[in-house]
């Protein structure tokens, strides 16, 4: 009888979580790696994200809500309490603001005796993902771009074991990109900085090859896994010959591709959610069957994510979905089960085609930071076309479109869901006065005099952001002043130059032709920091194409700016969309200064609601309210049509 052959090591297991308060995450996070969890992957909240304290207006309704709040280095040295930082890989999924997550991050290791060189970790760092998919950017390209460039550079020389940038196409599949697509405009990205960080001069011709190294990868693994383990096997080969042919790497090591993972969100279900389960694993295979591509990290999202925040027993299943697939089977015991497949090599090449055929396009336009609004436009129609091949049967989703005869589910109930205390929020907000009252106010002036200097001067915006963090400074304080000198963005909604589809619309076209008055004027809104915007893209592109006439200004919009619009713009219905958990709170504030302006307009909001908040918000008098269930976009315009005519027959 052979001797067994020796496993290879497992991948990194992450659990991407955070929520409520700092000391709330922590808890769960040293509840998650005493379970066997490897590494962190941390989740923080919306104004975090987009570089505002809990007490801006900017925040209301969002602290905490979509993860952890981490406004000073208070909260990072709570956030990290008994996690030493010499020790621990931390991924952050956090970009616009990664340089001031990071600097608070070093300040804390510091703090504790360990010196920025011997941390490990991520920082997701990647800003064209947020202006073309999750929308929590900030700043306009240039300076966003910068920023990233003076993250590589400080890095390279200060903390080489940190990967200071995760080029993420994990959000392009959730936003409708094809696998060509991901693969070219996320190669695009990280040539884009890598150029930039070669012409910026803050590194040598000798430490290049360190930070080619330095770049991962995030990526998205779906349902098709055969596609996806070959996509992920032509990402690999085409990473190692752009840092050949491009950048004149020879390190071996360098010139690995290496992504981390968390499996589709997109295709969960809140129809017969329990079917997500199988998903998640045969997703999580595209990602750990090629040894040639195995991912170095995987995070499993939770099988009920379509219906609202999971609960720890919820990530400790996805957790232990990794385990049995690690230490159970005999999958690492063996070399690439694929190499010498006739199949796999074929659909690889094809997509390595393909893919460079993309990307030089990208490239020929100027780079994936000058041809954001034209990639824009691809996903919303890459997206639109998958919209309407679920509504069509074409594309089977089993629950929603077909086998949707179901046995209640046992899982359900009280409690299936994590719901954030709306008191998170006051509690946040006097956290931070507190904060700002003890604080050595002199020294954090300083500090942002510095700041500001570095960033009007050109020079790396590292070593001031980490000296405000050690002041005292707040998350707000670096958002707001960089904003005052580098501006704000709006990122181009895709919407107007996506090519739509008339497939199913053809009935509604004709039907909102028919309506006296001529066709029904919509205003589509996404109040609060909530950066999803798929969803909203996809109504106001089928409303489009149905005949109405549509108005969409894109994300981030303040109660109040919506309904001034309103107020402008005379329409005949107003759509909300909001994905963050913040319903309860924004849609009442709406409807107030609605009211306030004198607009009496139908109302309808779309989500991730939970069951249970769905009279609540009929009782504020929303006319309908959809979910991800609600997939026939057809009926939900005809709704909308039906909703303009009852308005104006009042």
């Amino acid at each position: 009888m052979s001797e067994r052959t020796a496993p290879d090591r497992p991948w990194m297991m992450r659990t991407y979580s955070g929520h409520s308060t700092a000391a709330a995450s922590n808890e769960l996070y040293r509840t998650n790696l005493s379970k066997g969890q490897t590494g962190l992957s941390i989740a923080f909240d919306l104004p975090t994200q987009t570089g505002y304290d809990p007490d801006d207006k900017m925040s209301r309704g969002e602290v905490g809500k979509v993860g952890v709040p981490v406004a000073h280095l208070g909260h990072m040295r709570t956030l990290l309490d008994q996690i030493p930082p010499g020790q621990m890989n931390t991924s952050m999924t956090i970009n616009a603001t990664a340089a001031w997550l990071l600097a608070l991050y070093v300040a804390n290791a510091e703090e504790q005796g360990i010196p920025a060189d011997e941390l490990r970790g991520t920082t997701q760092n990647d800003i064209v993902k947020e202006y073309l998919s999750r929308g929590t950017y900030i700043f306009p390209p240039a300076p966003s771009r910068r920023l990233i460039v003076d993250m590589v550079a400080w890095c390279t020389e200060h903390a080489p074991k940190w990967n200071p940038m995760n080029v993420c196409s994990y959000h392009l599949q959730e936003a409708g990109a094809t696998p060509t697509q991901e693969i070219a405009y996320s190669m695009a990205t990280a040539i884009d900085v890598l150029d930039a960080v070669r012409a910026s001069g803050q590194v040598s011709d000798d430490q290049f090859s360190q930070v080619f190294g330095s770049i991962s990868f995030f990526v998205n693994a779906g349902i098709r896994f055969i596609e996806e383990t070959c996509k992920l096997r032509a990402m690999t080969d085409m990473w190692e010959q752009i840092g050949r042919e491009r950048y004149g790497v020879t390190d071996a090591k360098a010139l690995r591709f290496r992504y981390g993972v968390q499996v589709n969100s997109l295709g969960l279900t809140e129809a017969q959610p329990e079917n997500n389960v199988q998903r998640i694993v045969l997703e999580m295979l595209a990602v750990t069957l090629s040894k040639k591509a195995r991912a170095r990290s995987v995070q499993l999202p939770a099988w009920n994510e379509a219906l609202g925040l999971p609960t720890p027993w919820d990530q400790q299943w996805s957790l232990r979905m990794q385990q049995v697939l690690a230490f159970e089977t005999d999958l690492l015991e063996y070399g690439d089960i694929f190499d010498g497949s006739t199949v796999i090599e074929a659909k690889t090449e094809e997509l390595r085609a393909a893919a460079q055929a993309e990307l030089d396009d990208v490239l020929e336009m100027g780079g994936a930071f000058e041809a954001v609004e034209t990639l824009k436009s691809r996903l919303v129609s890459s997206m639109a076309q998958r919209t309407r091949r679920i509504e069509s049967g074409d594309l089977t989703v089993v629950g929603v479109n077909d086998f949707t005869e179901s046995t209640d589910s046992p899982l359900g109930g009280e409690g299936a869901i994590l719901k954030v205390d709306h008191a998170v929020e006051a509690e946040m907000v006097a956290d931070v006065e507190a904060w700002r009252a003890q604080r050595n106010q002199a020294a954090v002036d300083a500090a942002l005099i510095d700041l500001r200097a570095a960033a009007v001067d050109g020079g790396n915006i590292m070593p001031p952001s980490i000296a405000l963090a050690r002041a005292g400074g707040t998350t707000g304080e670096w958002g707001n002043l960089l904003r005052e000198i580098f501006g704000e963005f709006r990122a181009p909604t895709g919407v107007a130059g996506a090519i739509g589809s008339a497939s199913g619309l053809s009935e509604v076209a004709a039907f909102v032709k028919s309506i006296p008055g001529g066709p029904p004027k919509f205003l589509v809104a996404k109040p609060g920091l909530d950066g999803h915007s798929n969803g909203a893209e996809q109504i106001a592109v089928a409303a489009r194409d149905s005949g109405m006439e549509v108005v969409y200004s894109g994300i981030r919009l303040t109660p109040e700016q919506i309904a001034a619009s309103a107020r402008d713009e005379d329409p005949d219905v107003i759509g909300l969309s909001i994905l963050s958990g913040s319903h309860l709170n924004l849609v009442p504030v709406v409807l107030d200064h609605l009211k306030a302006m004198g607009v009496d307009i139908p109302v309808v909001v779309g989500g991730i609601i939970p069951e249970d908040d769905r009279p609540r918000l009929r009782k504020l008098g929303i006319a309908a309210i959809y979910t991800p269930k609600d997939y026939k976009i057809s009926t939900i315009m005809r709704d909308i049509a039906e909703l303009a005519i009852a308005h104006r027959n009042r």
